[in-house]
């Protein structure tokens, strides 16, 4: 026992004593330090997690913002078209669409909604189930497709199951076109899909490589407190990062956590803790060495001796030398470790200046003496590199640093180092090889970049500048003083040469018109190709007079023919010109659009400037446009009757329906005043559509009160009959065999027709409805056309039927048509009879049918009615 407590007694007083203390303090100290640290690192890591995964989100953010914004910016410049061009059709629509996908988007389709109902659309294939489809009418689409119209916004709704198939994303922008009295009226709606799954695999949502969990929140741009339509629930609930990627008319918010969730523990708590404990001990371990250090002086010396030992071993593994050089005597002392690196023996004899002069390389030698004797004449320090050729022939780079002093006796000296460096130069060399190699490679790259941009800017076949160069320097003008005048050119007859002699004969015409343009351009004019043979000129500073020159030089040269392969190729171009000081670039090139088009409508090889009198036809086109829409809306488009009578007993054998408008301050007109624009704005089929119906309508009602009509003709317009859907509708109907006739006109039928055509017309036959050929003799058709299509009865144009009382060239004309349909089993009917004359000819010639004003004029359904009843005409005729 008293052993023991001699031993407790021990180590209390060691534990305890004063010199310990601080030690103790120092502990206590650092403990506090420690928990400190620890809880301070905890927070740090959970701030550096949720900053790494709001970083990432950026980026996703970032990148949907950029995809949705460049979407929807490269819709806006069809928008701005269709402003210009409220009544564009398909084909136009799909070709400016067309440009569009050209550029990298995720889009899908875009649709045209006039009045809220799809009928324009690119690409058309795979989207047909979209066409038709009334905004107003569809649930998930109504309020966003209101909202825009409403509110006049771009509204950015999705994602929605889409009609044609699928899910995305809709930016439906609002267009509104501007009146005739200043005003604007809705067009419709431009909408533009984005693809689901195109926008989150561009945006890096779908990255397999992403580690973090993502959920997307807003649906249909409501923010935050919308509907989640990305991501799991979990993301939500795991107390995750989130930022708002903001859109045109909203916003969606964006939430985020790791995979896995966030760590409990940071990654470096054990880390930290082994460096404090580390720390902690050198900081109190030396503190009680020094404690115990008060009574242990003669240690120290022992210690220094092995401290010296161990700068010995430092500087052996080192490889540095130690050297001292008198510079009284120029006797010089070398450790083993200099010796080695001279290739000298480590024999402890003395060395003299010789030995070290003559040992360093002839061509360093004139340097290494100038830094010696500058560091000896100030005796200031040295510092030298140079290279040694030793006795074995080696060469070796070694470095050199000294101080200069003096001993107690005042002899000057130096003492330094020196170390062989010989890697390190040859790793420098390397690297300076590698620097440069790389310097030549980015040069490479450098140049490889600038081809790229150049071809990124520039047509591959004319080297001139593309559509691209020109969008740019369009946006890129800004001289509001400047007069800027543009020439848009389109080659005449350019497809025939392409479709005869091929490709590389297109190809060879299109570069010879790019060095006919380019010649007789200015030399400060801009020249570009911007389609497949349409070029447009950017000029400046030239009046109309100026610009008509240089259209007409232009033109003069393209006339002339050009030899390919023996064969001589001629070929035309129309020009549009549009010039005003003022005007924003961009619109002169839609101006200059406008002005070609009327350019090839006046007989091409030709240019027209835009001016006052095109825009006023285009106003007034405008305005004919809207009231025909308006009055399709309103059931303005209503049929009249025109009796049809037997040749030989005038009883009534049919009756015509014929289209008219009953505009609502001009009266009734007939088909002349608006079926042009009507074609142009491609409504023609559905007047024709209304026609039928309402002749349908009519007829059975006729013969409910039992009016005995034998059949109604209606007239079917071409672009009908390209109509893949029209059997489908016709047949839905329920025509009934025999009672009605189709009116095609004379031109559709060429010796060659359309197969869609073609199809449709023998399914016609096969409804029961019977075919005749209107305005006959003067078109296109052939006896090999009539036998082909094997029509019912074919209809001669009143131009030939007319002149017949008054000339036998004429009556003969008109014989020889009715032989020919008599010897053909065709029946014929001649319209334009105004005379009892007209009728007396024409049953002796022979023909089955009349129709004219003389018998009955066009008339609507109840004085029709009460026409036929009355049989007036018997007694006229």
């Amino acid at each position: 026992m008293a052993i023991t407590g001699f031993n407790l007694g021990r180590v209390k007083q060691a534990v305890f004593s004063s010199a310990n203390l601080p030690a103790a303090i120092a502990f206590v100290v650092l403990l506090a330090c420690a928990i400190i640290a620890d809880q301070q690192n905890s927070r740090v890591s959970d701030q550096l997690a949720r900053a790494d995964v709001l970083a990432k989100v950026n980026i996703i953010r970032a990148k949907l913002e950029g995809n949705i914004g460049g979407n929807l910016q490269l819709v806006q410049g069809l928008v701005s078209t269709i402003v210009t061009e409220p009544y564009m059709g398909q084909q136009r629509f799909a070709s400016l669409a067309a440009n569009l996908f050209q550029q990298k988007s995720q889009l899908r389709n875009i649709a045209g909604a006039p009045d809220l109902v799809i009928s324009l659309m690119y690409p058309i294939k795979g989207n047909e189930k979209a066409i038709g489809l009334d905004y107003r009418k569809n649930e998930a689409q109504r309020m966003a497709a209101l909202r825009a119209r409403d509110q006049r916004v771009l509204v950015f709704a999705g994602p929605v199951d889409l009609a044609q198939g699928g899910r995305g994303f809709i930016g439906r922008i609002p267009v509104f076109v501007p009146t005739a009295g200043g005003g604007d009226r809705f067009w419709g709606i431009v909408s533009a899909v984005v693809d689901v799954d195109r926008l989150y695999a561009a945006s890096g949502l779908t990255d397999p490589d992403l580690d973090i969990d993502v959920a997307l929140t807003g649906k249909d741009a409501l923010g935050g407190g919308g509907e989640r339509f990305f991501g799991g629930g979990n993301v939500v609930a795991g107390n995750p990062v989130s930022a708002d990627v903001q859109l045109s008319s909203g916003s969606w918010q964006i939430s985020a956590i790791p995979k896995g969730g966030w760590p409990t523990a940071p990654k470096n708590e054990l880390a930290l803790r082994a460096l404090m404990l580390l720390a902690g001990a050198l900081v109190v371990l030396p503190i009680m060495v020094a404690g115990r250090l008060f009574g242990e002086r003669q240690k120290n010396y022992a210690e220094l001796r092995r401290l010296s030992g161990r700068l010995e071993l430092a500087l052996e593994a080192s490889g540095i030398g130690v050297w001292e050089h008198d510079l009284a005597t120029h006797k010089m002392v070398w450790d083993d470790r200099v010796n080695e690196i001279y290739g000298k023996p480590a024999d402890g004899k003395p060395r003299g200046y010789d030995d070290w002069a003559q040992a360093i390389h002839p061509e360093d030698i004139g340097r290494a003496l100038r830094d010696f004797d500058l560091a000896t004449t100030k005796k200031g320090p040295y510092s030298s590199q140079y290279r040694l050729l030793r006795p074995d022939g080696t060469v070796r780079h070694v470095r050199t640093r000294a101080s200069f002093f003096q001993d107690i006796d005042g002899t000057p000296k130096l003492i330094g180092a020196e170390w062989d460096v010989t890697s390190d130069v040859l790793l420098n060399e390397t690297l300076m090889r590698e620097r440069q190699l790389t310097e030549s490679k980015n040069a490479e790259l450098n140049l490889a970049k600038a081809h790229i941009e150049y071809a990124a800017l520039h047509d591959s076949l004319t080297g001139l500048p593309n559509r691209r160069y020109l969008d740019e320097l369009l946006a890129e003008t800004s001289e509001p003083d400047r007069r800027t005048a543009l020439l848009h050119l389109d080659l005449d007859r350019f497809k025939q040469i392409n479709d005869t002699l091929g490709h590389a004969a297109g190809d060879a015409m299109l570069v010879h018109a790019s060095k006919v343009i380019k010649a007789n351009a200015g030399r400060n004019d801009f020249v570009a190709r911007i389609g497949g043979d349409e070029f447009v000129v950017v000029s400046h500073g030239l009046d109309d007079e100026q610009l008509a020159a240089l259209a007409d030089r232009i033109i003069e040269e393209m006339r002339q023919p050009v030899d390919y392969r023996g064969h001589p190729c001629r070929f035309g171009v129309s020009i549009g010109i549009a010039a005003n000081s003022g005007v924003d670039a961009r619109q002169l090139l839609v101006n200059t659009d406008l002005a070609l088009y009327r350019a090839k409508g006046r007989g091409r090889n030709r240019y027209e400037f835009f001016n006052e009198e095109l825009q006023s036809e285009i106003m007034r086109t405008k305005q004919t446009a809207d009231e025909i829409l308006g009055g399709l809306e309103r059931n303005e488009f209503i049929a009249y009757y025109q009796p049809q009578f037997d040749a030989r007993t005038l009883e009534i054998v049919g009756v015509e329906a014929l289209s008219r408008w009953k505009h609502p301050r001009r009266g009734i007109l007939p088909p002349d005043t608006y079926l042009k624009v009507a074609e142009e704005l491609n409504v023609v089929a559905l007047i024709d559509r209304t026609v039928l119906e309402q002749a349908l309508e009519n007829f059975g009602r006729w013969s409910r009160s039992h009016l005995n009509i034998p059949r109604v003709s209606v007239n079917v317009s071409a672009r009908r009959l390209e109509d893949k859907d029209l059997i489908s509708g016709l047949r839905k109907l329920g025509i009934k065999a025999g009672t009605v006739s189709f009116e095609l006109v004379e031109s559709i039928f060429l010796d060659e027709n359309d197969d869609l055509v073609t199809w449709n017309i023998e399914h016609i036959k096969e409804l029961g409805i019977d075919i005749e050929i209107d305005d006959f003799g003067t078109g296109h058709a052939s006896i090999v056309s009539l036998l082909k299509l094997q029509p019912r009865r074919l209809k001669i144009d009143r131009q030939l039927v007319t002149p017949i009382t008054g000339s036998s060239a004429q009556r003969h004309l008109v014989s020889s048509i009715i032989e020919i349909g008599k010897s053909l089993g065709i029946e014929v009917v001649a319209e334009g009879v105004e005379t009892m004359e007209h009728a007396r000819i024409l049953k002796e010639l022979g023909c089955d049918i009349l129709q004219g004003y003389f018998l009955g004029r066009p008339m609507e359904a109840k004085a029709f009615k009460a026409f036929a009843q009355s049989r007036k005409w018997l007694v006229a005729g």
